[in-house]
């Protein structure tokens, strides 16, 4: 999957998705696509994943939820080998309110600038081109239970930390993440486990 918009750090993502959420009024899920690019599957699963971890933008009710949709039809269109992703006009049309967006992106920076010090292609092995299909699966697990996660208190936070992960580990080209993404994923269902 050929990446449209690069990204070098976390921080940069953050700053672009910042200088959307500065306007009046909402910030639309196409918005923030069409920022990243529609081709782009390791920012669009990042992008995903830190703002179901965000506390302010993801424990809104319901934006778990739709963001484990948007995760969902991405992996999805990823698996059956989609060069541009596409999302129904209603999951498009979503949104929030920039001044939550502006918060929880601010919540975030501090993070990200510690994050993007440990950031480097490391055991490369482990990402290579078909690692992507491993991780679309993956991620489509996830988003697939993520409606669940809702009922319990934080478990949604962990799924946006396990695709944060996997997120970074496609952009950075870093094996060691995708490891770590694979315990929290580890994690989480052991999480639905005891809640079934």
């Amino acid at each position: 999957m050929t990446e449209q918009n690069e990204f070098h750090s976390l921080q940069e993502l953050l700053d672009r998705v910042q200088k959307i959420s500065q306007k009046e009024g909402d910030v639309t899920v196409e918005e923030i696509i069409e920022m990243v690019g529609d081709r782009s599957y390791g920012p669009l699963l990042l992008i995903s994943g830190l703002l179901t971890l965000a506390p302010i933008i993801g424990d809104i009710p319901g934006v778990p939820t739709i963001l484990g949709a948007i995760v969902f039809l991405f992996s999805v269109q990823l698996l059956f080998g989609r060069e541009h992703f596409w999302l129904p006009k209603f999951l498009l049309n979503r949104s929030v309110s920039s001044k939550k967006m502006n918060k929880g992106i601010e919540w975030l920076q501090p993070p990200a600038r510690w994050i993007d010090k440990l950031l480097k292609p490391r055991l490369r092995l482990l990402v290579k081109d078909t690692a992507v299909y491993i991780i679309a699966f993956m991620c489509l697990m996830i988003a697939s239970v993520m409606p669940i996660m809702e009922l319990v208190p934080f478990s949604a936070n962990a799924a946006g930390a396990a695709l944060t992960v996997f997120g970074l580990a496609l952009i950075a080209r870093d094996g060691l993440l995708l490891v770590v993404a694979l315990l929290l994923t580890g994690i989480i269902a052991a999480i639905i486990i005891n809640v079934l």
